[in-house]
């Protein structure tokens, strides 16, 4: 079933357009993944999705309702969770408050509904009164992530949720997404990390200078090595090295 379709989006900021003609497709219960290189459009085409930008032409449709140019907040009670590259999580707060603040929507079994989290989580089980300012930035980006759940979100939308982290951090975070996957819940990913998103998505779309280049399934994608080689960052050696 199709949860998210977006229709040649052109979009950005005052009278600039950033990204053009981009199309997505998202289903239920699999990973999309943007991939490009830094100022590719990954992160406004999210944010464009979540009503952050000026849409000059195009439509996005979420469940079959046109949600173009909708604020932030309809989206949120709608069902689309979205996390941030940066600020994604309230440093000053403890764990459990910022998990209670990802369920601003929910007005009943709110501890309920955190332990179902912890459950995907339970590295924050024993960190629930730690303030989030004292957490690893891995451990702040699960939080981050592990707030966005506590809004049940349809779908979820990520920016760039491994950059900075160690590669430990990276395959934790990446393990995460797809346990989130295998709950049904459907991922659009913007990912510098190009092999590990291709690893763990579906499907992948090929962002240069704000123009979709090249889109499929992501066993193809990777198989690709003039475009893996030309836009991706890819080559024979790193290939190697994942396979």
């Amino acid at each position: 079933m199709r949860v998210l379709e977006v229709s040649n989006l052109t979009a950005g900021y005052w009278r600039m357009p950033i990204v053009e003609d981009i199309c997505i497709e998202v289903d239920r219960g699999t990973v999309a993944a943007l991939l490009g290189p830094n100022g590719s459009g990954k992160s406004t085409v999210l944010k464009s999705i979540m009503g952050f930008t000026r849409v000059f032409k195009g439509s996005i449709v979420y469940n079959g309702v046109d949600i173009t140019g909708a604020s932030a907040t309809k989206l949120a009670r709608m069902g689309i969770g979205y996390v941030p590259q940066v600020n994604n999580v309230f440093r000053s707060l403890t764990v459990k408050e910022n998990l209670e603040i990802g369920a601003y929507n929910r007005k009943n079994n709110l501890n309920k509904h955190i332990n179902e989290v912890l459950e995907v989580f339970p590295e924050f089980k024993a960190l629930l009164n730690r303030k989030a300012d004292s957490l690893s930035g891995g451990e702040r980006q699960l939080l981050a992530i592990a707030r966005a759940l506590m809004g049940t979100p349809k779908l979820l939308l990520l920016d760039e949720p491994t950059a900075s982290l160690s590669p430990k951090n990276v395959a934790i975070v990446l393990s995460k997404i797809r346990e989130i996957k295998n709950m049904g819940i459907p991922v659009l990913i913007a990912e510098q990390n190009v092999l590990k998103a291709l690893e763990i998505s579906d499907k992948a779309y090929v962002l240069v200078s704000g123009r979709c280049i090249a889109s499929g399934r992501s066993e193809e994608i990777i198989k690709n090595e003039d475009l893996g080689r030309l836009y991706l960052g890819l080559n024979t050696k790193n290939r190697v090295e994942t396979s």
